[in-house]
C-alpha cells in the first residue's frame, strides 16, 4: 500500500510544523512510501522529499487557490508559506458547546503539493482531553480518510487510502493533542489554547494521527502588539521546542486574548502559517508604544506615508514643539529595530515624555508605506521629510514655528538636506551621520572591514585601489573597461 502520509515532522502537525523533516519526516506535503506504520524505507523518503523541495520553483506557489469553504460560521483564514513564497491557505474554526471543543478546518496546497483537505475535524472535553479526529482530504488525486476515536489513553484509527484500509492502536497521553502528519494546522488550535496558561518549561503531550507521540516543551513568552489594517492586536508570543524523537526542533506559537491561534513560525524549516490579517502587508509588529499613540498617514508625493505620533502624556500647551524622526539607510520602517532595539520608537518615547509630538514613519516602500524604494536617492528621502514637516505645521496642536528634524545615520544627511530647502525647519539633530561624501564613507567602511580580515597588508590595500576605481567610474562614467568582470 502506499500513503500520502507524512511521518511525524515537527513542524505542521505531528513532529512536523510546516514540515520539519527529521530522521522520521519529510518536507511539508511530501508523501511517504510504504505502509503508514511501517518506518523502512524513511531514509530514501526523506532524500525524494529533498529533492522535491529543490526541484520546485517557488514561482509555481504563487498562484494559491482558497481553501474549500466551511459550513460553521466564525471561521478565520490562514496563509502558508514556505521559504517566504505562499503555498496554501486554510480556513480554521472553533466552537465551544456543552459537551467541549470542536475544531473545524479545510485546505488547499498548491502544485507540486495538489492537497485539498475537504474536511479536518477534532473534538476535546471541555477540559481538553481528545475525544475524536476525523480527515478527508485528496492528495495528488488520491482520495484519504482518517477517523480515530480516543478512549482513555487508547487511540484507535481507521485509515483509508485509495479504497484500501488498514486499522492501527497506539497508547496515547489522556491529555494529548491530536494533529495530522501533513500541511494542515487547524488541529494545532488545541496546542495553542493549552499554551495560553503553560509556565515556561512547562511540556503538552502531543499525538500524531496514525502515527506516534511526542512532546512540545513550552519555553519563555512574551506579550507583542502587531497593527493590522483593522486595529492593534494584541498577541502572546510563546517560544516552543518540539521534542522529536531524533532532534529537538524551536518554533514560536503566537495567540490572541482569546487563545486562539494567530501564527506559527518554524524558522529551521522557512514555514509559517498566518493569520490573513496579520499576513496582509498592512500590518506591522509594534515593538514599542505609548498609551495615546496615534497612527497617522502622512501625505506623500503620489503616494502615503504611514507612521505613528507619539505626544506627552500631560501638558498645558494647547501648541507643542514637534520632531520629525529620520530612520537610516536600507528597509527601514518606523521604529529602526536594530539587534532588538526599536531605536527610532525609543527616541520618540523619550521625546514624548521630555514634552515633544514625536512623529516617525516608515520609509517609502516599507512597512505600510506606500511607494518605492528601488531607484529612492537622498534627494527623494529629503522630501518625504518635507511632507512629514508640512503635515504637523497643518496640525493645530503643533507650533508651526518650532519643529525640528532628528536624523540617524543616513538619515541625518537626509535631515541636512530637507533643513537646506525648507525653511518651516527650525532644527536639525544628527545622530551616528557620517561627515563626508559617500565615497569617503564607504572607503572608511571597507577599511573598517579589512582591518578585522586575515589579509595581508598588500591584499587589504588592493582591495582599496579597487574601490577607488569603482568609485571614479560611478561618479564620471569612465573606466569601467579597467575593472575585472563580476
Amino acid at each position: 500500500m502506499r500513503t500520502s502520509y507524512n511521518e511525524p515532522s515537527a513542524a505542521i502537525v505531528g513532529p512536523r510544523q510546516r514540515g520539519v523533516p527529521t530522521a522520521h519526516a519529510c518536507a511539508v506535503g511530501c508523501e511517504r512510501s510504504g505502509p503508514v506504520v511501517n518506518p523502512r524505507r524513511l531514509a530514501a523518503s526523506r532524500a525524494a522529499c529533498a529533492a522535491l523541495m529543490a526541484a520546485a520553483p517557488l514561482a509555481a506557489f504563487a498562484q494559491i487557490i482558497p481553501a474549500p469553504p466551511l459550513q460553521e460560521a466564525g471561521g478565520s483564514t490562514y496563509r502558508i508559506f514556505v521559504r517566504g513564497a505562499p503555498i496554501g491557505a486554510e480556513q480554521v474554526a472553533v466552537t465551544r458547546t456543552a459537551d467541549g471543543w470542536t475544531i473545524v478546518s479545510s485546505g488547499r496546497l498548491g502544485a507540486p503539493f495538489d492537497v485539498v483537505g475537504r474536511r479536518v475535524q477534532v473534538r476535546y472535553t471541555p477540559d481538553w482531553h481528545p475525544v475524536e479526529l476525523s480527515f478527508d482530504a485528496t492528495v495528488r488525486g488520491q482520495h484519504q480518510t482518517v477517523h480515530t476515536i480516543v478512549e482513555g489513553t487508547i487511540a484507535k484509527s481507521e485509515i483509508n487510502v485509495g479504497g484500501q484500509a488498514t486499522q492501527k492502536s497506539d497508547t496515547i497521553a489522556a491529555d494529548a493533542v491530536l494533529v495530522l502528519p501533513n500541511s494542515f494546522f487547524g488541529p494545532y488550535e488545541a496546542l495553542a489554547a493549552r499554551l495560553r496558561t503553560a509556565t515556561s518549561g512547562a511540556t503538552v503531550p502531543v499525538y500524531t494521527v496514525p502515527q506516534g507521540s511526542f512532546s512540545v516543551r513550552a519555553g519563555d513568552s512574551a506579550t507583542e502588539q502587531i497593527q493590522t489594517a483593522a486595529g492593534v492586536v494584541a498577541t502572546r508570543r510563546t517560544h516552543i521546542t518540539l521534542m522529536l524523537p531524533a532532534a529537538a526542533l524551536d518554533g514560536d506559537v503566537w495567540t490572541d486574548h482569546t487563545g486562539r491561534l494567530v501564527r506559527i513560525s518554524l524558522p529551521a524549516q522557512s514555514v509559517e502559517f498566518v493569520r490573513e490579517d496579520i499576513a496582509s502587508v498592512s500590518s506591522r509588529t509594534v515593538p514599542i508604544s505609548r498609551p495615546n499613540d496615534e497612527p497617522v498617514k502622512i501625505p506623500g508625493n503620489g503616494f502615503v506615508l504611514a507612521g505613528t505620533l507619539s505626544r506627552p502624556t500631560t501638558t498645558t500647551e494647547k501648541r507643542l514643539p514637534a520632531i520629525v524622526l529620520v530612520g537610516g539607510s536600507g528597509p527601514t520602517d518606523r521604529d529602526e529595530m536594530m539587534f532588538g532595539i526599536p531605536i527610532l520608537g525609543q527616541i520618540a518615547n523619550a521625546l514624548a515624555d521630555a514634552g515633544f509630538m514625536a512623529l516617525r514613519y516608515d520609509k517609502r516602500g516599507i512597512g505600510q508605506s506606500g511607494g518605492r524604494a528601488e531607484a529612492a536617492s537622498l534627494a527623494d528621502f529629503t522630501e518625504d521629510v518635507r511632507a512629514a514637516v508640512k503635515w504637523l505645521s497643518d496640525r493645530k496642536d503643533v507650533d508651526p514655528k518650532r519643529i525640528a528634524v532628528v536624523g540617524h545615520s543616513e538619515g541625518g544627511a537626509v535631515a541636512l538636506m530637507a533643513a537646506a530647502k525648507d525653511k518651516r525647519i527650525a532644527g536639525v539633530v544628527v545622530i551616528g551621520t557620517n561627515g563626508g561624501s559617500g565615497a569617503e564613507l564607504v572607503l572608511a567602511q571597507q577599511q573598517h572591514l579589512l582591518n578585522r580580515s586575515t589579509m595581508t597588508a598588500e591584499e587589504r590595500q588592493a582591495k582599496v585601489d579597487l574601490q577607488k576605481r569603482i568609485h571614479e567610474a560611478v561618479l564620471t562614467g569612465k573606466g569601467w573597461d579597467q575593472l575585472p568582470a563580476v
